[in-house]
């Protein structure tokens, strides 16, 4: 139905057909946060909600942007005009993945472009890197790059950290780009080396929630770059050239090595702990011992809040919620500041869980969440 409408939508806008219609999902993260810019693990898995995109091409150096979920018309730019920071709207990402295409050196003219989004933006689930995904695998089909996806995902992150000027890692594009259905992505981030791991939770009785708790955040803003610069300097200051090459083994010594220097200590901390979670999950997931994941969930979020310092109130307040209800396990999911939560729990316990989230946020007063299952999807592809 959302093809259709895409497609319809493209007609009424440029007054005829596309040449096909892409789609390309968000993303939840099982375990592995903020170890992507560390050269780390990460386990994403890609979500049934997507960025959809028809889209036709130009000859003529104009590229034609229109979202189904922006208010305004057709935004036109010329390809030669396009540069980094030159455009601070929802375009930027659509059009930083062209400027990182072009830059590259690859045969891109223009384009017609249609988008609608069923991700949720702003709620950590990678709606931005959905809409980068998309348009690169259309123009890649279009114009017969031949790239492949782990490709597609290296040019959307760059796209995203030039051109949009967010220090985001190689997760999101990546999950979005090379994610199966039915399984998590294991992705080594420093040689993008992936394994796809089984993960069908219903099979076992099981259900994964995701919990928006409707508070904003942007990777453009200070806090995720402070995070970021903060562990190059950990890893500096270690000798190394990112904290993944700190063991986990040696994570004692590394830590007097850097003294009293707190902030180096609570992040090199996560980020090495966090990478040994990722590994744990993988084996635990491998061995069919699924529920006993939950316990590692609840230990990564412990470490976002407090050496990672990146929670809030209320994914706090998802999380000591749901255990209380009998969650397996719980954290908060994404860059932090905001966003996402994700709740393992029994198939049997699922509302239960959800309605003392639901009643536990209003008599906080906050905004009440939004709640669903968190299926594992399939990636980018064409959908006509």
């Amino acid at each position: 139905m959302q093809a259709q409408q895409v497609r319809d939508g493209f007609v009424e806008l440029y007054g005829t057909e596309p040449e096909g219609v892409w789609a390309a999902p968000g993303r939840v993260n099982l375990i592995g946060e903020h170890t992507d810019y560390n050269d780390g693990f990460v386990m994403p898995f890609a979500l049934p909600h997507t960025a959809v995109a028809a889209v036709a091409r130009r000859t003529d150096g104009v590229l034609r942007l229109h979202s189904a979920d922006v208010e305004g018309g057709v935004v036109e730019l010329r390809l030669d005009d396009l540069a980094p920071d030159s455009d601070r709207n929802w375009t930027a990402y659509p059009s930083g993945v062209v400027w990182a295409l072009c830059e590259a050196g690859h045969p891109v003219t223009g384009a017609d472009i249609h988008l609608a989004s069923t991700v949720p933006a702003g709620a950590g689930l990678s709606s931005s890197a959905a809409l980068e995904v998309v348009v690169a695998l259309a123009l890649n089909d279009l114009y017969e790059l031949g790239l492949k996806g782990w490709q597609l995902a290296r040019l959307c992150q760059r796209a995203e950290n030039v051109y949009v000027g967010a220090p985001v890692g190689i997760m999101d594009q990546t999950a979005s780009a090379c994610c199966e259905e039915g399984h998590a992505l294991f992705l080594d981030t420093r040689d993008l080396s992936q394994k796809q791991i089984p993960f069908d939770l219903a099979a076992e009785g099981m259900r994964l929630l995701v919990v928006d708790t409707q508070v904003k955040h942007s990777h453009s803003e200070g806090e995720y770059g402070k995070r970021r610069a903060g562990c190059e300097r950990g890893a500096a200051l270690l000798g190394v050239d990112a904290l993944r090459d700190v063991p986990y083994a040696e994570l004692d010594a590394a830590l007097e090595r850097l003294g009293d220097d707190e902030e180096a200590v609570r992040l090199v901390r996560h980020i090495v702990t966090e990478d040994e979670r990722v590994e744990k999950v993988v084996a635990l997931l491998e061995s069919g011992d699924t529920r006993a994941i939950g316990p590692v969930l609840i230990a990564g979020h412990a470490s976002l809040r407090d050496d990672f310092r990146i929670s809030c109130p209320e994914l706090d307040l998802v999380v000591d919620t749901a255990l209380a209800s009998g969650a397996l396990g719980a954290r908060m999911t994404g860059g932090g500041f905001g966003g996402s939560a994700i709740v393992l729990a029994e198939a049997a316990d699922v509302d239960t869980i959800t309605k003392a989230v639901e009643e536990a946020f209003a008599a906080a007063d906050f905004t009440a969440p939004r709640v669903f299952e968190a299926v594992p999807s399939a990636g980018a592809r064409r959908l006509s």
